[in-house]
């Protein structure tokens, strides 16, 4: 087969995104989420790859675009589900909380494990490297978690949601937060990262809120078949000017989301004029398929690629075997804890969905060079990845078998009739 004709290419994308579909089918029925299945079949890609001499092909570039542009579709997609109102108020303001603190603590543990079993970390010089590579570890992956959820119970999906979408969004400004506080410590420059981390965030809102009110109002009035995709471009413009800038570009995508999502509460009072609801509605359910269109996509291609570019020779290293061990229990054994004081009893299976996926492999990819430690290896990324996907899978298998008993249970009932008949009075 001749991989230099365009033809050629174009049956392989085809035939990954047919699969690709299929595993999302295979996922819904048996809990296994499509993710595992797609880095599957990137491994079996590699060997034909390496069968026709092509091996040592270098896919970051290509997997780093796809990652950015899977990252703002994931997350726009979930700010387009985030619907804000009196009665929400408090299940957001929970998995925030739950997400802010599980994300704090959890990159703390992770950090202390690195320093102590791994080379190149320690807790004087190179300590906030430990952190760095710690944060990634801790984030929940939103790309993984809301297509497995779907058969939750509607508060338990609503939770999940919300938590997985706050972990990304807080989990990458930590990320570059700390990359931040690394590049100032290491150069001449006599600036102080918090400040500079807080008046880049407080920027970025004011940015975001007064684009985000620009765009529906400018959108809404153009006419044309292809406005939706002429949006999209918009907002990667915006975000990579920012990025470039080092603003915080996700927080534009989630405000936008937020802003399109809840256009009645954002358009009210003297706003209210500038908002044409019926093409605002029609923008908004336009948008919705588009992101979750595309989204699939790439998240498709990315895991595919990803798993072509992953060796599986570094599991077999009893150290990185030991280290992602004692990570994975970190995890669990800290959701556990806040969960039982946040939710009560009823954490089944909340517990065991904590995957981690896109956003780690891409801010893994994203630490500075000078930031680098050769100690660290990707087997523990790997390790730590395909872990709390098979502990989510299992969760979910049972939850679905205990479901299933239950309501198969309550069908073998015998409900039988008794007739009333009126007391008599004497």
């Amino acid at each position: 087969m001749d991989f230099s004709s365009p033809y050629t290419l174009l049956i392989i994308a085809s035939i990954v995104l047919i699969f690709s579909y299929f595993f999302s089918e295979i996922s819904k029925r048996t809990s296994i989420p499509s993710v595992l299945l797609l880095i599957l079949l990137g491994v079996v890609g590699k060997v034909g790859l390496n069968s026709v001499g092509m091996g040592d092909y270098d896919f970051f570039p290509i997997l780093e675009i796809l990652g950015i542009v899977g990252l703002i579709m994931i997350v726009l997609e979930a700010a387009l589900e985030l619907k804000l109102d009196r009665n929400k108020l408090a299940p957001i303001s929970i998995a925030l909380a739950i997400a802010l603190v599980g994300l704090l603590i959890s990159t703390w543990v992770t950090a202390e494990i690195l320093c102590y079993f791994v080379d190149g970390f320690d807790r004087g010089e190179n300590y906030l490297k430990a952190w760095i590579y710690a944060t990634p570890l801790s984030i929940l992956s939103s790309a993984i978690i809301i297509p497995s959820v779907v058969d939750l119970r509607a508060d338990k999906k609503e939770f999940h949601i919300y938590e997985s979408t706050f972990s990304d969004i807080l989990g990458i400004m930590m990320f570059y937060f700390l990359v931040g506080q690394f590049e100032t410590s290491h150069s001449e420059s006599s600036g102080n990262g918090v400040s500079n981390f807080i008046f880049t965030t407080l920027l970025t809102v004011v940015i975001s809120i007064l684009s985000s009110y620009l765009l529906v109002v400018i959108f809404q009035k153009l006419e044309g078949a292809v406005k939706l995709f002429l949006l999209i471009a918009v907002l990667l413009l915006l975000y990579s000017v920012e990025k470039i800038y080092h603003l915080s570009p996700l927080l534009s995508i989630l405000i936008f989301g937020l802003v399109i999502a809840n256009k009645d509460l954002f358009f009210a009072g003297p706003l209210k004029r500038w908002l044409d609801k019926k093409e605002a509605d029609e923008i908004y359910h336009g948008l919705h398929v588009i992101t979750m269109e595309t989204a699939f996509v790439v998240r498709t291609y990315f895991f595919v690629i990803f798993g072509v570019t992953i060796s599986f020779a570094s599991l077999a290293n009893w150290a990185v075997v030991g280290v992602s061990l004692l990570c994975l229990v970190a995890i669990f054994v800290i959701r556990f804890g806040i969960l039982r004081v946040s939710l009560g009893k009823d954490i089944v299976p909340q517990l065991y969905i904590a995957p981690r996926g896109l956003i780690t492999i891409l801010l893994f990819y994203a630490i500075p060079k000078e930031a680098y430690v050769e100690g660290f290896s990707q087997g523990i990324l790997l390790f730590i990845i395909i872990g709390t996907s098979l502990v989510m899978t299992g969760s979910l298998i049972f939850n679905k078998q205990r479901s299933t008993k239950a309501i198969r249970d309550a069908k073998a009932m015998n409900i039988s009739e008794t007739k009333w008949r009126a007391p008599e009075i004497e």
